[in-house]
């Protein structure tokens, strides 16, 4: 049995959208005419993802909808309800049509013999990597309500960094580009009009107005559309030379050199690999085999790469602290909980604590650096006022003192 998607228009003409169970889509096309609809489309789930999955990236799940998803399903099992019944009960509980269409078709694998993991590899762009490997470990440990719960705390523990990333870092926006624009409306349309007042005026102009003009004429004579050019390239063209995997290498490697944002990077990273690495050992998943899976969750390719190295490095005997401490990536707190996890047998709790600290820290810089960006960019806005406003008063400063 497979789960199909379906469209369909009913009597007076609505077209209706759905998921339905069975055999093969005859049988769906006769459940709908049943149910008085008319059937326009009817596909397999499955199929209908791995066909337009490279073309429907924005319609990923959220990471909050695949935490609560494996929440409900991790509760169930907890509560001795057999795998494929818990998936068709999380499937009833969504809301989410996509969500659901998804969980119902991880129940047709389900029942057709396959894992969980099996199933949930063909929808490599929902399940991460690191994810359906823990899944893995969990059904062949049978602790796999144990893991889901795991699992969902360490999605909604991703989730909410990256929201709390991305909402300390909209004001700041904001901020900056009202400013450009601000800035970029007084030198083309406000600088123009006083600089027709002073030329009728003639005499030589003070040189900080000289400046302001120079400036005015080049953004009027074509410098609004290099900047403009210069924006396209960052937002559009950038990320296209950077799908080439040796420019990307070389622009990360760039990243974590820079002052501020290279510590970011670091940051981020590191904890989402000692916290993907504590699931996964935790989870019963062989050393080894949880380092590739833990590399490969690190967006930064340098330090994949470092990674790889060193597990390469303990395949040949070395320790965890020894092989990662050769990487010269990782902060020295970080090290050193490694390094007594190792000594002492509790790896996965050390590892489990380091990302903790980290996050905790990489929260806290935020924060900081959050406080201190406005009111620089609030005094850097008006210290470009201040300049362009003595500019224009100058030369009327200027005048006055020669009527006089």
């Amino acid at each position: 049995m497979a789960v199909y998607h379906y469209v369909a228009l009913d009597a007076v003409g609505n077209r209706r959208k759905g998921v339905l169970d069975g055999d093969h889509p005859r049988q769906i096309r006769t459940l709908l005419r049943e149910q008085g609809l008319m059937p326009v489309e009817v596909e397999e789930v499955r199929q209908r993802e791995q066909r337009s999955g490279q073309k429907r990236i924005v319609q990923r799940i959220s990471g909050r909808a695949l935490a609560l998803m494996t929440r409900q399903l991790s509760t169930m099992l907890r509560a001795g309800v057999p795998l494929e019944e818990s998936l068709q009960t999380v499937a009833q509980q969504t809301e989410d049509a996509r969500v659901r269409s998804i969980v119902l078709s991880l129940r047709a694998q389900v029942s057709e013999g396959q894992s969980l993991a099996a199933a949930m590899r063909g929808f490599a762009r929902i399940f991460p990597e690191d994810y359906i490997a823990t899944v893995s470990a969990g059904e062949h440990t049978g602790r796999l309500e144990v893991i889901l719960e795991r699992l969902a705390d360490h999605t909604e523990t991703r989730d909410e960094l990256q929201q709390k990333v991305v909402a300390a870092l909209i004001y700041p926006a904001l901020l900056t580009l009202t400013s450009l624009a601000i800035v970029t409306g007084l030198l083309v349309y406000v600088v123009p009009q006083v600089v027709r007042v002073f030329d009728s005026f003639g005499g030589e102009l003070p040189l900080l107005t000289r400046i302001l003009i120079s400036i005015s004429d080049f953004m009027r004579n074509g410098g609004i559309y290099i900047l403009l050019a210069a924006g396209v390239f960052f937002i559009v063209v950038m990320p296209l030379l950077l799908r080439n995997e040796k420019r990307r290498f070389i622009w990360h490697r760039w990243v974590l050199r820079m002052p501020l944002f290279g510590r970011l990077a670091v940051g981020v990273n590191t904890a989402r690999f000692t916290r993907t690495l504590s699931i996964l050992i935790a989870s019963g998943v062989p050393l080894l085999e949880a380092f590739h899976v833990a590399a490969a969750v690190l967006s930064n390719l340098p330090m994949r790469a470092a990674v790889v190295e060193a597990a390469a490095r303990v395949r040949e005997g070395a320790g965890i602290f020894h092989s990662l401490n050769k990487t010269k990536f990782f902060p020295p707190m970080t090290l050193h909980l490694i390094a007594s996890g190792e000594s002492s047998g509790r790896l996965e709790e050390m590892l489990e604590r380091a990302a903790h600290a980290l996050e905790r820290e990489q929260e806290s810089w935020l924060t900081t650096l959050v406080r201190i960006l406005e009111p620089a960019m609030i005094l850097i806005m008006g210290g470009v006022v201040l300049v362009i406003v003595l500019a224009i008063m100058l030369p009327i400063f200027q005048m006055n003192k020669m009527i006089g």
